[in-house]
């Protein structure tokens, strides 16, 4: 064969190759799992540690690589910001989350020592970006609303906020009280506006959490509010009054942090190295106003509340109370769940015997979880010694809510102060009946005089017992719920464990004084010494056979006052009318004349029960309803 042949038999074979390998597929395709797909979807800096799919696309489109930017990040965060092959939304977006890696890497780098400048600089960045692309772009975040690119860039913000502010936390001491504004990783720092309103009137919290950090045990619920902004928990130091008053301010409360970047244009934020704090309490802001535009507020209104009762205390202390032992409570405090609204309807709670607040865990925090109720309502929570007799505590709790009423709101024109709702729980619900009863004369009998004593001496006895003995219903108070509370006593109170456990107790300092002066008092005239006053304790005052309780079980209701009955029904196996929650009998629960009654299968702790809150929530949102409509 000649070569020419061979050569055209060479080029023909050279030619197949060239077209075999151009018709080899250059695209392959696989299945996925579909959780696979949305988890690589969702995936971002912050969830899973490496660059989302949105920021990967656009160091394509420009020709970059993840890899690459790491190592030469300065170089490439440039590029992007230069390139013309991406949208303001890319772009930004892209920078945000490139400055955001840079930031957590630097983060994770220095753990354990106080954030560098470098760091704060890099979150600063990244919440800047996000920024920019949230309000100076052509489209409105309500224009967004169902893209996953912008739930990732609010991600962004939020994080570099919560990381910027704690970092800003820890300079304000070196910068006293008169500061405007301060240098801060060549940043410019305004002042931070704030309503946030702290106990004793701090301008500063001592201490600033984030709530994503926080995790609670014993709390059913964390309730959120989705938005713009990273929440804490602002931590004041407790309040010292020049004399014992009985309210206290919330030591924790609920902010929401915002940083805003000077500028009107985005290349004006783009250019600013000045930014400013807004710390906002969710409680009274549900948007936020920023780059000329509203929008929804973050919240947290769990994090200040769990935060509290994990650090109160309340556990050990409430027994200490009962058995009147050192470090009790000795007169009954009001506590503010929230700083004080005089624009919202007000709930007392009332826990039971060798309780505390912490009766109400879940309580008060599903009833603030509920937006409807948590507009319409505050939450107080009445904390008294359990060791004292009812009618003491009564006479006591009486005086501390109008105390607490008069010195927030003197006129008692504000909605606080009117239409308020009482909450008792077993000890604490027949308190509640009798904070809303007339006692007119009934209960005098129960005072054992002698036959002999002066009119003189008489007359002084009735005035030092009238505080205890002879009460009128609040006026404020238009409605009113009990919770497994023995209005007519129980049998229990007789048994041998109650009883061992009543021996325990010892009175409060302030009622034992007060015996000794009444038993002197009922000496009879020509006496010798006088026979001791014994006075029940609260166990005691539980039992379907004390006298006090006997008197007061049928005492009116004032008929301004609606009121509930929540009743735990354990182990229910006959008629309802037979039953008890294992301490407190339905029939002493009962109470004729209520607007409705429950039944709920429970302990005597009924009120931590699902059913029983549900009720509760209802309840409360029907009162404010009815308050709306001038029916309440």
């Amino acid at each position: 064969m000649s070569s020419g042949p061979r050569i055209w038999i060479v080029r023909c074979i050279a030619l197949a190759m060239l077209l075999s390998l151009g018709a080899c597929a250059m695209v392959g395709v696989s299945n996925i799992k579909p959780h696979d797909y949305v988890a690589e979807r969702r995936a971002d800096i912050l969830g899973s540690g490496r660059l989302s799919d949105g920021t990967a696309q656009s160091l394509n489109v420009v020709a970059l690589a993840a890899d690459a930017c790491a190592r030469a990040f300065a170089d490439c965060t440039d590029t992007v910001a230069r390139s013309g092959g991406l949208t303001d939304e890319q772009r930004l977006s892209t920078l945000s989350e490139l400055w955001m890696s840079k930031a957590m890497k630097s983060d994770r780098a220095n753990a354990g020592t106080p954030m560098d400048d470098a760091t704060l600089d890099a979150y600063l960045q990244s919440a800047r970006y996000a920024y920019a692309y949230l309000f100076y772009t052509v489209r409105q975040p309500s224009d967004r609303a169902f893209e996953l690119r912008q739930v990732q860039v609010i991600g962004f913000y939020n994080f570099a906020v919560q990381r910027a502010v704690v970092r800003f936390f820890h300079e304000l001491p070196q910068l006293g009280t008169q500061w405007t504004q301060t240098s801060l990783a060549g940043w410019t720092v305004l002042r931070p506006q704030t309503d946030v309103r702290l106990a004793g009137d701090a301008r500063v919290p001592t201490e600033l959490i984030p709530a994503s950090n926080l995790r609670f045990n014993g709390l059913r619920n964390v309730y959120q509010r989705d938005g713009f902004g990273s929440n804490f928990v602002a931590v004041a130091s407790p309040e010292s009054h020049a004399a014992e008053v009985p309210w206290r301010n919330p030591g924790y409360v609920s902010m929401t942090g915002a940083l805003v970047f000077d500028g009107h244009t985005l290349a004006e934020v783009l250019a600013t190295r000045q930014v400013q704090l807004l710390a906002r309490d969710p409680y009274r802001d549900s948007s936020i106003t920023v780059g000329g535009r509203m929008v929804p507020l973050g919240a947290n209104f769990t994090a200040a509340y769990g935060m509290w009762l994990a650090r109160s205390g309340f556990a050990s202390q409430s027994i200490r109370s009962l058995l009147g032992r050192e470090g009790g409570i000795t007169t009954p405090r009001v506590l503010l769940m929230q700083p004080y609204d005089p624009d919202r309807l007000t709930v007392v709670m009332l826990h039971g015997l060798a309780s505390s607040p912490e009766a109400w865990i879940n309580v008060a925090n599903e009833v603030m979880g509920d937006e409807y109720l948590r507009r319409n309502y505050q939450v107080w929570e009445v904390y008294y010694p359990t060791n004292a007799p009812v009618a003491v505590n009564l006479a006591q709790i009486h005086k501390a809510l109008d105390t607490t009423l008069q010195h927030f709101d003197p006129s008692g024109r504000a909605r606080a102060s009117q239409n308020m709702v009482l909450v008792g729980h077993s000890m604490g619900g027949v308190i509640a009946r009798l904070l809303v009863s007339s006692s007119g004369d009934k209960l005098w009998d129960v005072v054992p005089l002698r036959a002999n004593l002066s009119p003189e001496k008489r007359a002084r006895v009735r005035k030092r017992l009238a505080p205890y003995l002879q009460f009128t219903p609040m006026p404020q108070v238009t409605r009113a719920v009990f919770l497994a509370s023995p209005h007519r006593g129980t049998p229990y109170a007789q048994h041998r464990l109650a009883r061992w456990i009543g021996n325990l107790i010892r009175l409060p300092v302030n009622v034992l004084k007060e015996v000794a002066s009444l038993s002197d008092l009922l000496k009879g005239e020509g006496s010798g010494t006088a026979t001791p006053l014994r006075i029940p304790n609260s166990i005691d005052n539980l039992s379907d056979t004390d006298p006090f309780i006997v008197a007061a079980a049928n005492l009116p209701i004032s008929p301004r006052v609606r009121y509930h009955t929540i009743i735990g029904d354990y182990k229910p196996a006959g008629p309802l009318v037979t039953s008890s929650d294992g301490v407190v009998p339905y029939q002493s629960a009962h109470l004729d004349g209520a607007d409705s009654e429950l039944a709920v299968p429970s302990w005597h702790s009924v009120q931590e029960t699902p059913a029983a809150i549900l009720e509760l929530r209802r309840i409360l949102a029907l009162h404010a309803q009815a308050v709306r409509a001038g029916q309440p």
